[in-house]
């Protein structure tokens, strides 16, 4: 893996918007296998930023695998699923509500890793925010995303506001 993980790169700065598109496309590809054309259905439980590698073409690799669990396809409500599995700043909301754990819970991961990407803020950190009294909050990255989208709702602008600014004019909304 010739460029390592997608967090160092992304701290980087080495990763133009064509690039990350295509890097969270294709992991999604390898999640969407893992969830639906294996012949279990394979639950990554920890998709982070420092769990995807990117070779020579940038191309990535979700690697280990060491918290995942096997869903038979039939079995939807296994008892070994009760024990919280991942890393805190992306773990579903379903491990903590105890409700049925399936592969939405690497999608809610995979949505965590997008948010870094388009936003380049680490979610384990959180965002400070200026408030409307000049106060600077700590916010975290979901929360801080939904502020933005609530506040500008239904236009483009509030996409805007949330992709990393040294991208500016360089992606197409």
């Amino acid at each position: 893996m010739e460029h390592v993980l997608l967090a160092d790169n992304l701290t980087s700065n080495s990763l133009d918007w064509k690039k990350r598109i295509e890097i969270a496309l294709a992991t999604a590809k390898g999640l969407s296998y893992l969830h639906e054309e294996c012949l279990e259905c394979v639950l990554r439980c920890n998709v982070k930023l420092e769990n995807i590698f990117l070779d020579s073409n940038y191309e990535p690799k979700v690697a280990d695998f060491g918290l995942s669990l096997l869903q038979s396809r039939g079995e939807p409500n296994n008892p070994s699923f009760s024990r919280m599995r991942g890393t805190c700043k992306y773990m579903a909301p379903e491990w903590v509500f105890n409700v049925p754990i399936t592969s939405k819970v690497d999608v809610y991961s995979y949505g965590i890793v997008v948010l870094e990407m388009v936003t380049r803020k680490d979610a384990a950190k959180g965002v400070h925010d200026i408030d409307s009294g000049q106060q600077t909050q700590h916010k975290g990255l979901v929360l801080w995303v939904r502020e933005k989208k609530n506040r500008v709702a239904f236009t483009k602008s509030w996409l805007e506001e949330i992709i990393e600014p040294s991208l500016k004019g360089k992606y197409d909304i």
